[in-house]
């Protein structure tokens, strides 16, 4: 069990730094938002995000709808994060 305990917070450890780069792209696309005067939320764009994520899990033999769910809330709080570098009003971080 400890050997298995320390695989997933190698893992853990990966997802972590995985999340830091995601955060630099969406930083960078406030740079670009901002530039281009768009908003943070672009409704298509989210939903081509959470299928994406959908169709991955899918491909990964792991539950679509639960993957679907965790890809909502960090494109939640990703536009969250755009919106205040925005300057945009706040929506529900939840709603992705």
């Amino acid at each position: 069990m400890a050997e298995l305990r320390e695989e997933i917070d190698r893992i853990d450890a990966e997802l972590v730094a995985l999340v830091a780069r995601r955060i630099a792209c969406i930083d960078r696309a406030v740079e670009l938002k901002r530039a281009a005067g768009l908003p943070a939320r672009i409704t298509p764009r989210v939903e081509t995000v959470a299928g994406n994520a959908r169709a991955a899990a899918a491909a990964w033999g792991i539950e679509p709808a639960a993957v679907e769910a965790l890809w909502r809330t960090i494109i939640g709080w990703s536009i969250a994060r755009e919106q205040a570098a925005l300057g945009e009003a706040p929506e529900d971080a939840g709603r992705g």
